[in-house]
């Protein structure tokens, strides 16, 4: 029998880490990175947040389960998956893929937490926000409840509202930045502080801040935020050789980071604060949303080298 203290398996503790940057020590900036860590590896960073109060309605409301959409290299299925195969509870995945491969290292964490993983094509998997789709999903799974891509929801808004990122070991923060793919944690961290918050998009999608606003639960909270899309490169997933630098130049730090999203994302908050588009001595605070996992995604596409798998991943011995 589930009861709602099973929860407490997901619940974060929090560590901050400085980055030390020439361009920060020039404009006098401080640049907090903010660090969720659970007991389990999958489910770092935001993912925690975003799945709480999900996971905290199937059990109230005796769901089996979970049913979900994800990328076949998807942080959020890997986290739900962890979650359910933890919590004993049941998991399902509609995946952007043509065909699931089994090779692929994500796709085989998720069947080893025992997820079931169901292909969708990419035509198809648009529809995942349209009614008459999502009434089909829950039609075919009524013993689950549906969870949207990346958990972003009121649902998952909520538990990400709850995470203070602005009181830094060293002040109050002037300015809040994440990576922003699918805007729930975006509209979260607004609804939760009253200071400017930055999203930096990682994705080219028109429709972003308008799902943003949809889960913002503030009046007049729109001069408060904004996203950047500035930064996003070629596109989802994509990545050139000066951001895979950066990231190996963050990695010797011992600040670990991805170029999909908070690679991205960190390198975004540098390059604004080099164009003084940030104010000089201001006091920073990036959420670090997780997603190390996506590393391995990199690897087994050969996008990365198994040189560059050790160490943004942290593996290499000091």
């Amino acid at each position: 029998m589930l009861y709602s203290s099973d929860i407490q398996l997901i619940t974060p503790q929090k560590r901050w880490q400085v980055v030390h940057h020439s361009v920060l020590q020039q404009k006098n900036i401080q640049l907090w990175i903010c660090h969720l860590d659970t007991g389990l590896a999958e489910v770092s960073g935001n993912k925690c947040l975003k799945l709480k109060y999900h996971l905290l309605q199937v059990v109230q409301s005796g769901y089996a389960g979970v049913v979900t959409f994800g990328g076949a290299y998807s942080n959020h299925l890997c986290a739900v998956a962890a979650c359910c195969h933890t919590m004993g509870l049941k998991s399902v995945a509609y995946v952007r893929t043509d065909e699931l491969d089994p090779t692929n290292p994500t796709l085989a964490f998720c069947r080893q937490q025992g997820m079931q993983l169901i292909a969708l094509d990419r035509s198809r998997y648009r529809q995942r926000y349209e009614p008459a789709f999502i009434n089909e999903i829950t039609a075919s799974h009524p013993d689950l409840l549906l969870i949207p891509e990346g958990g972003s929801s009121a649902a998952g808004s909520l538990g990400v509202s709850e995470l203070d990122l602005a009181s830094t070991p060293d002040g109050n923060a002037d300015l809040i930045l994440c990576a922003t793919a699918s805007g729930g944690t975006l509209a979260g961290i607004v609804n939760g502080h009253d200071c400017n918050v930055l999203g930096i998009a990682v994705v080219r999608d028109a429709s972003l801040p308008l799902r943003v606003k949809q889960l913002i639960n503030k009046e007049n909270a729109e001069p408060q935020w904004r996203i950047d899309s500035t930064f996003t490169g070629k596109g989802y997933g994509q990545f050139d050789s000066n951001l895979l630098a950066f990231c190996r130049s963050m990695a010797a730090q011992k600040v670990y980071v991805e170029p999909i999203y908070t690679g991205k994302a960190l390198a975004a908050a540098i390059k604004l604060v080099e164009q003084n588009q940030i104010p000089p001595d201001s006091r920073l605070s990036f959420f670090h949303t997780g997603g190390l996992q996506g590393l391995q995604g990199l690897r087994h596409r050969n996008l990365i080298t198994a040189t560059d798998f050790a160490l943004l991943s942290g593996s290499v011995a000091d």
